[in-house]
């Protein structure tokens, strides 16, 4: 199974913008701390530019957030780079003679809509300056460290 980390990339796009405002900010060195490519950077970067999370400037390396951190949810960032994806999925190509197969679809779907619900309610309670917050405080223990 193939896992999108397009919402991880996206949260650290961002971060990094916040974090280092006065340094290049240029796909490649994102690029390189995301160990992504610089086009899958562009990409991401563009999305979250139609969002309204990041601004840019054509021709330049002048990237900055497009508000501010504490108004930049996690469900605005998913909502921006997975395009409303869901985060689990049912598999559609079972026996529908099966009296498990035939219902397992309709059954996990109510399930999985719930968990969607819950998922992207607390995605709406996590904002971008609390995970830039953790990430400092992170980098500051591992300094700290004998």
């Amino acid at each position: 199974m193939k896992y999108s980390h397009k919402l991880s990339d996206a949260v650290h796009i961002l971060a990094f913008v916040a974090i280092n405002p006065a340094n290049d900010l240029s796909s490649a060195v994102i690029a390189s701390s995301v160990q992504s490519n610089a086009s899958q950077i562009r990409r991401l970067m563009s999305q979250l530019v139609k969002a309204g999370l990041l601004t840019s400037q054509p021709g330049k390396v002048a990237v900055s957030l497009g508000r501010d951190a504490r108004e930049i949810t996690l469900f605005d960032v998913y909502a921006a780079v997975e395009d409303y994806r869901h985060l689990i999925h049912v598999d559609e190509d079972t026996n529908p003679l099966c009296p498990v197969g035939g219902n397992i679809q309709d059954v996990l779907n109510g399930v999985y809509a719930d968990v969607q619900a819950q998922a992207e309610a607390a995605m709406r309670q996590t904002n971008l300056q609390q995970i830039i917050d953790a990430l400092v405080a992170a980098q500051k223990a591992k300094i700290q460290e004998p």
